[in-house]
């Protein structure tokens, strides 16, 4: 139940930010949800393997070069989802930076929800 309240949460925010920010174009609420799940299994699958092969850079940068991870996924998910579009990298980059900080306002009412039951 939590996992699916997440993806929705997850959408959610992809539809807000996509109508705020110009590069970032989202075609309806099913894309979102779509989104959402691809963002999510991207994050579980391929995160992992970026991190482990540029792990030089991540120590050199002092974790900086995560966001550009975090915007190389952001990217995969606009080629793998067709009702999807960003229009370049440093889109990409701020709204990966913007969908973690709603991901995290989201999230922190799932947990105090949890924590009240």
């Amino acid at each position: 139940m939590k996992l699916i309240l997440k993806v929705l949460l997850t959408a959610v925010a992809v539809v807000i930010l996509a109508k705020f920010l110009p590069g970032i174009e989202i075609a309806n609420y099913t894309s979102a949800i779509i989104v959402a799940i691809v963002l999510g299994l991207l994050r579980v699958t391929v995160k992992p393997l970026l991190i482990f092969f540029t792990l030089p850079a991540t120590i050199v940068t002092l974790g900086l070069f995560l966001l550009v991870i975090n915007a190389v996924i952001i990217l995969l998910a606009d080629y793998f989802v067709s009702g999807f579009a960003v229009s370049g990298f440093w889109i990409a980059l701020l709204f990966s930076l913007l969908l973690s900080l709603f991901q995290s306002f989201f999230y922190s009412f799932l947990n105090e929800n949890n924590e009240n039951s």
